[in-house]
């Protein structure tokens, strides 16, 4: 066999490999060669547009790692949403509307019995990471970390996501905000009172305010209008809650189904002084979330704010 021959038959191993392998050692970026997945992770670009998606040229360097957790006895294959259960998809419509998919995973056990999918999506630019059962029911949304930051406690200074060591980076002061989203929102909505402003990792800006309800409202960093988001699923009255004043069972289900979140702000929603409910506002990897729970803790609504 020639030279050529030979090349010709490694390029086509070299394919088949990388439909079914091992997580220890897997290539998963469909636009950055140099990206790939180890036992525990896997990366993709920071943005869509460093991505290829958005029409612009892919980038090696600017990466992020989603801690995929998938075990070194399993083993991971591309597939496509159509393959995955219906309510996948639904579950990424419905939270993610306008998303853009990047990648479809499926986790085999060494048995090669499905265990899991991986859905890597790209959302207001940025990377979500979420993974499903076997049967297509949510699990967690993957964390996200920058490859020197993998071992460890998952962040440093500087980086992108630094607002993990807890000192409220990202929050900015209500008189602080830009004077046109001040008054494009008190225009808009005079009976509102805000109590809590956020920067995002894209330069723009959410505001938490209350009105016989709960809302989330977000701008550009330029001032323009995004969108506003009804938190709570009843009227009543809102109060401020501290995060160690909330049910054991909030967290709980936080640190499993938000690994690496960042508290930003919680309520409790009263009617007729009755306790109905709790809002609890988090970052997951630069994505900011709206969760309710009922008077219990237990889970009851999502509503992705930005």
């Amino acid at each position: 066999m020639n030279i050529q021959s030979n090349k010709l038959v490694a390029t086509l191993f070299g394919a088949l490999a990388l439909i079914f392998t091992a997580c220890q050692k897997e290539e998963v970026s469909s636009s950055v060669d140099e990206l790939s997945v180890s036992a525990s992770t896997i990366a993709v670009a920071a943005t869509s547009s460093a991505a290829g998606i958005s029409g612009t040229s892919g980038s090696t360097t600017d990466s992020v790692y989603i801690l995929h957790g998938c075990g070194r006895n399993t083993n991971m294959a591309a597939t496509s949403l159509s393959a995955m259960p219906a309510s996948v998809e639904t579950y990424l419509t419905t939270n993610y509307a306008g998303y853009t998919l990047y990648k479809a995973l499926a986790v085999y056990d060494s048995s090669n019995v499905l265990q899991s999918f991986i859905a890597v999506v790209y959302y207001n630019g940025k990377p979500v990471a979420l993974k499903f059962d076997a049967t297509g029911n949510f699990v967690q949304v993957l964390e996200q970390r920058e490859k020197g930051d993998v071992p460890g406690r998952g962040w440093h200074n500087g980086g992108r996501f630094q607002h993990r060591n807890g000192l409220g980076k990202d929050s900015v002061a209500i008189s602080a905000l830009p004077a046109t989203i001040l008054s494009s929102f008190t225009s808009a909505y005079n009976t509102d009172t805000l109590v809590k402003a956020f920067r995002s990792a894209d330069s723009g800006y959410v505001l938490l305010s209350r009105n016989n309800g709960l809302y989330a409202t977000a701008y550009t960093g330029a001032g323009v209008y995004v969108n506003r988001i009804t938190l709570n699923r009843e009227k009543g009255q809102v109060t401020s809650v501290d995060a160690a004043a909330l049910p054991a069972l909030i967290t709980s289900y936080l640190s499993a189904t938000y690994p690496g979140y960042v508290f930003n702000k919680a309520f409790s929603i009263r009617v007729n002084g009755i306790l109905k409910s709790y809002v609890v506002v988090i970052d997951a990897n630069n994505t900011r979330y709206g969760l309710s729970f009922d008077s219990g803790g237990s889970f009851v609504a999502l509503k992705t704010i930005h």
